[in-house]
Formats: structure tokens, sequence, C-alpha cells
């Protein structure tokens, strides 16, 4: 069973998201197993501040069409909140909560001054034609103007959204201020004072830690298969990354469909396949065959990278993967059911909060250099990221082995313990 949140579940907006309560069940594990005051248990199950809002926008056929955003802002103890924005068809109030939660661990693994937050538009951004998309993001950062800034909430992209969208938005806060305001978001181009290597970031991130599991498993990686769900930003740059070491990617899927070639898949090719497609997709690439979807996290490698949506390997699919390492490139694509299996045998889990904290780390970065105004060149930025990727990754690992924890409960127990530390010193007001 998922636990609960606290308080009244019928008056709760978040309980109807699976997500949102597989989120909670985390955090009562880690509660438990690191002995935390039920009373600040309840304090960070509950986001700080949440806000939908409805977003009418003009479409090209000249109709006007009301969409549904939200911001949720899980914490603000540590700093600043900071999490993306995503635009998906079936974003709701509940899977955005828990986004935010988890990206307030996320923070605190990583050591930033940030609490969590994550943004949410029910759409789907294939559909959106000529200047909708555009509109749609002014529009709802006006609506959100009230609970944003650069000292109170940045965001940053995600699923759907990039770095034009960024841009939009900060175009949209600064003409309300009426000043340049380039650290209200990160993730933006270079050109307006976006990071260098912002965009590779993530899938960089990613494949630094599974660099250091191959260490610790003594797997070379010239000798080594992987598998990669999902082939937007995070997918794509993991597939290159990974081929850069001499892994052998063999299979590959994404929303529209998958592919798998033994042999190796030519990640080169396939990259200037997807971008030349309408749809951007890898369906149809003719240097591998097309399977069925449902085979994909099941086909036999070395490390399979989820690197899509959450909740993705289930208890009913997490006994047949046949992989060594599972790098958790997306938010919660294991769920609870699933984790359990999957303890129980030998495959080393690199967990999402750990594995996937490349793109805030920049990001932090991308924010300092605004508010500095002094921006890094990409050597000094990939050097900055691996090393704190790193010190994570085996601040994660002793963790697990001086507490006998798998590598979840490790993770987790320590992005929580640093915001419950902290809340704790502050104390509560009044």
């Amino acid at each position: 069973m998922s636990a609960m949140p606290p308080g009244n579940p019928a008056s709760n907006p978040f309980v109807t998201s699976p997500t949102y309560l597989m989120a909670c069940q985390q955090l009562r594990n880690v509660a438990r197993a690191i002995s935390l005051d039920p009373g600040l248990t309840d304090r960070l199950m509950t986001p700080k501040r949440s806000q939908v809002v409805a977003i009418p926008v003009r479409m090209e056929d000249g109709r006007t069409e009301t969409f549904v955003g939200y911001r949720v802002q899980h914490s603000l103890t540590s700093g600043p909140s900071k999490g993306g924005l995503r635009y998906a068809k079936n974003v709701d109030l509940g899977e955005v909560a828990a986004l935010a939660m988890w990206m307030s661990w996320k923070c605190g693994i990583m050591n930033l001054p940030f609490g969590g937050a994550k943004g949410g538009i029910a759409v789907d951004p294939a559909e959106l034609k000529g200047g909708e998309k555009e509109r749609l993001t002014r529009r709802f950062t006006d609506e959100i103007q009230n609970i944003i800034g650069p000292r109170v909430d940045v965001m940053a992209p995600d699923m759907g959204t990039d770095e034009q969208t960024m841009a939009w938005i900060y175009d949209t806060y600064s003409m309300k201020v009426g000043y340049a305001c380039p650290e209200i978001v990160t993730g933006k181009p270079v050109e307006l004072g976006g990071c260098v290597g912002r965009k590779e970031a993530t899938g960089r991130g990613v494949v630094y830690c599974i660099t250091e599991a191959f260490n610790e498993l003594d797997i070379r990686p010239e000798t080594a298969t992987a598998v990669v769900q999902g082939f937007g930003n995070v997918g794509s740059v993991t597939c290159e990354e990974l081929v850069k070491l001499g892994v052998k990617v063999v299979a590959v899927g994404d929303r529209y469909g998958s592919i798998r070639n033994a042999r190796g898949i030519d990640i080169p090719q396939l990259l200037n396949y997807a971008a030349r497609n309408p749809r951007k997709t890898i369906v149809g690439f003719p240097g591998a065959e097309a399977i069925p979807d449902a085979e994909l996290l099941t086909t036999p490698c070395t490390v399979l990278v989820p690197a899509a949506l959450e909740r993705v390997i289930t208890a009913e699919n997490a006994g047949q993967l046949r992989c060594r390492v599972l790098a958790e490139a997306a938010n919660g694509p294991t769920d609870p059911e699933a984790d359990a299996i999957i303890s129980n045998s030998d495959i080393f889990v690199i967990p999402d909060i750990l594995c996937n904290a490349g793109g805030v780390t920049v990001s932090y970065f991308e924010w300092v250099q605004d508010l500095a105004q002094f921006m890094w060149d990409e050597e000094e930025v990939n050097s900055q990221l691996k090393k704190q990727m790193l010190r994570a990754f085996h601040r994660v690992r002793a963790e697990a082995k001086a507490r006998n924890f798998g590598n979840r409960l490790a993770a987790l127990s320590l992005g929580v313990q640093k915001v419950a530390t902290e809340k704790q010193k502050r104390g509560l007001y009044p």
C-alpha cells in the first residue's frame, strides 16, 4: 500500500496521483529508517506552496482554448525553489507535487542551496502550431508571476520544453519587472546568459554515475551494452556519451516505438535520422529492427537506462529485467513494488535523484553565473559537474555500506536528512 499524506485524504488535492503517493511512500520508508520525527515527516510530505492556473490561449485558427497549468514549490527552506517546467498531455497536480518533492531530495544530495519545485501544463506540445506554444508559455508566466523570482523560484526545461521556452519566460518576466533578469530561469540560450554545457548536463551526469558503477563492479565499458528508453535530450546525450566510452547501445525507444540491433546501433546516424524526421522519432530507422515496446526494458544488456516517464518499471516487469546496472535517468521510473523485487536481485541501482542530478547541478552553475554576471567556459562547467557528481555518488555508496541500505534508500536518506536538519535549525514560525 502507498503511504497516505497527512491530513484528511478527502480534502488533499494530491492523493489522486499514484506518482505522488509513490513519493510519499518513499519518504515514509526513509523516515522509518532514520527515525525522523513524525511531525517533521508530515511537513516534508506536504508541499509548501501550490498554484493552479487557467491559461487561455488564442489558437492559430482564431478560437480560444483554455489550458490548465501548475507550479508546486515543495520547500523554500534551503533557498529559492528550483525545478523544471514540463508540457505533457496527462500532467496533473499530484505528479507535479511528487516531482517537486524529488527535486528537494536531489538538491539535498548535491548540496545545492535550493528547495524543490516543479511546473507543468496539461498539453501535448506536438499538437501546438505556429505561435501557440509561445503564447501559452508567456501567459503561464504571467499567471504565476506572483510566486516566481530569482530568489524565490527558478524554472528550467523539462519534458516538452526547451531553451526557447526558457527564453520566452525570461523575456516575459523581464518585461514585467522592467529590467533584464536572466537569473529567473536556467537552461536558456547561451546568448541570453545560458550556461555552456547545460543542455548536455543531465546525460553527462548519468554517464559519470554509470562509469563509477562500472568501476565498482569491474566492468570494462568496451565489453558493455546499453538499452536506453527515451531519445529526447537526456536519452540522446546519454547514448552519445556511452558510445564515446566504447559501450555498445543495442536498443533504444521513444514515445512512438522501439528499435534494436544486437550488433550495436549507430548513434550518430540515429541522431541524424531523428532530426530529419517530421515527428523527430527513431521509428523506421533502417539500421535496426522494430520491437514491441514491452520488450525494450527486458532486452539483455549491461546497463538499462530509463530516460522517459515515471513508473515504467513495475511489479509486472521488474522480475524480467536482464541488466547488471539500472541507471535511472528519468524521475521515478521504478515504482515501490518493483523496487522491492529489484532489491532481491544482483542489479546495481543508480537511483534517479542521484543519477539525473547533473541537470540541476549545472542549472545551479548557470544561476550563479547570471547573478555574478561572470560566465565560465565549458571546460570549467564539465570539470565542476564531474567533481560534484562523483562526490555525490561516493557519498551515497558510503551511506549504503555504513547503514546496510540499498542505494535508493541511502540517496533518499541523505537528501531528506539535509532538508530536515535545515528545517530543525531554522525552527518553526511563529
